[in-house]
């Protein structure tokens, strides 16, 4: 691809200048091109080049606007703050009218947390700019930075109103509308952007998402169509495509939109996790396993990759792969609870009681606050023969599910069965009351207390 004519320029001036600083000559160049050197350097990280520009560029132009303007914005860089200040006010003396300084001085006043300032000296830099959009743009981002996010979104639409090529307005103003949760305003927005630039892969691209978060997926799949029809290799679009046929139960065509993504890009663990998860939806019980696999080879520290493989075989009732793959995750990420409540399961289904009331207990104290929860781990305790303990599990549960008749029945027996008679008959009653249908569930989780005279007396009543 050729350069442009500016690009050439740019290069030759950065050619020239490093060859004078190897050869220790002095070279001519003019303002501008000083300009662009210093801010190259800027962009690149380079600042000990860019000041050596800076110091060169006012030795040969020590009136030159642009030069102090430019040296401003390496104070500012910097966090010179205050010398960066003074100078603006000596140049705003000089150029009233120039937007650049009050572009650097809303820089400062962002730099000092002062975005309201930022905000009104950007709406004067608006009156003398050629430049709306990129004022536009910074005022958006004050905006943002300020927690306005109405204001912030009307600023970057007026933004791209003047430049629809401004990908990084088009990105925030869908920000936006995400963090204000206006999906449906964003998906209105964009099909009037669209309208007006229909070879826009990155608007497409938003709108496919816009439609994936109000689960209109068959919407989500036609507008990443359309991103992908506009650039072959926009990886992120054919993800989220993948994403969305998956929605669809559409498995075969996910799975070949993954596969162009690993043509486009290094395989990921990601895309390796979720075609995995596509084969066995489709019930190809062998692939899904070797892309599981492939899944923790690439990436062995991905603990959703070997938590995958452990729900494998938790439906191929291999609870003794399973057990050791939860372990993997696990050992990973130690405080998830939904790991920790897997591993009660599998060791419940293995007969390992005391293994399951740890992994109950555990799962609780990292945060797992389900009814279920709490039920398996009150059930594995009474197995245990731990009545008191499995009490008042179910009594902290109760506060959490107020009125729930499972509850109310297992403390009835479990009181029952550590001869608190009068406790027992309280949650029996209560537990009559809630649901009498369900008495069947006493019988069946204790039968030796349900056979009982006095126990038969209270059923009657609700009977």
């Amino acid at each position: 691809m050729r350069m442009s004519h500016d690009e050439e320029e740019n290069n030759f001036s950065l050619s020239k200048f490093e060859s004078m600083l190897k050869t220790n000559k002095v070279f001519f160049f003019d303002s501008e091109e000083f300009e662009e050197i210093i801010l190259h350097y800027m962009d690149t990280g380079r600042m000990n080049l860019a000041k050596k520009a800076l110091k060169l560029g006012l030795e040969q132009h020590p009136k030159s606007t642009g030069l102090k303007l430019v040296q401003v914005e390496t104070l500012i860089f910097e966090d010179k703050l205050d010398i960066a200040e003074k100078l603006l006010n000596d140049l705003y003396a000089i150029e009233p009218q120039n937007e650049e300084i009050y572009i650097q001085k809303a820089n400062i006043f962002s730099k000092r947390n002062q975005h309201e300032q930022a905000i009104e000296t950007l709406k004067i830099a608006l009156k003398y700019t050629d430049d709306a959009a990129d004022v536009y743009s910074m005022i958006g981002m004050e905006y943002l930075f300020n927690d306005e996010l109405e204001k912030a979104k009307e600023y970057f639409i007026r933004c791209l109103s003047e430049d629809t090529d401004d990908y990084s307005a088009l990105y925030n103003v869908v920000y936006c509308f995400d963090f204000l949760d206006q999906n449906n305003e964003a998906i209105i927005y964009l099909n009037s952007f669209i309208d007006k630039n229909p070879y826009s892969e990155v608007a497409w691209h938003q709108l496919g998402r816009q439609y994936y978060a109000v689960k209109n997926f068959e919407k989500a799949v036609w507008a990443f169509d359309y991103a992908t029809l506009i650039d072959e290799t926009f990886l992120g679009a054919y993800l989220e495509k993948a994403k969305a046929l998956e929605k669809l139960k559409k498995y075969e065509e996910a799975i070949a939109c993954y596969s162009i993504t690993m043509e486009l890009d290094d395989t990921t663990s990601f895309v390796l996790l979720r075609v995995g998860k596509c084969y066995e939806k489709l019930g190809n019980i062998e692939l899904a396993l070797q892309y599981f696999l492939k899944t923790v080879h690439e990436d062995p520290l991905l603990d959703k990759a070997w938590i995958a493989i452990t729900d494998f075989y938790i439906r191929q009732k291999n609870f003794h792969k399973a057990l050791y793959y939860v372990n993997k995750a696990i050992g990973i990420d130690g405080d998830n609870n939904m790991y920790w409540k897997r591993f009660g399961a599998i060791n419940q289904a293995l007969n390992l009681h005391e293994e399951a009331e740890l992994g109950y207990r555990k799962a609780f104290e990292t945060g797992d606050i389900n009814l279920d929860t709490f039920v398996l781990w009150s059930d594995t305790l009474q197995y245990l023969g731990e009545y008191d303990a499995a009490i008042e599990i179910l009594l902290q549960s109760s506060e959490l599910f107020p009125d729930n008749y499972e509850i109310e029945y297992r403390l009835a027996g479990l009181n029952y069965m550590t001869k608190q008679a009068k406790k027992g008959n309280f949650h029996l009653n209560n537990a009559l009351r809630l649901n009498v249908a369900n008495q069947t569930f006493f019988k069946e989780n204790f039968p030796n207390i349900w056979v009982k005279k006095s126990i038969q007396n209270i059923i009657n009543k609700y009977n």
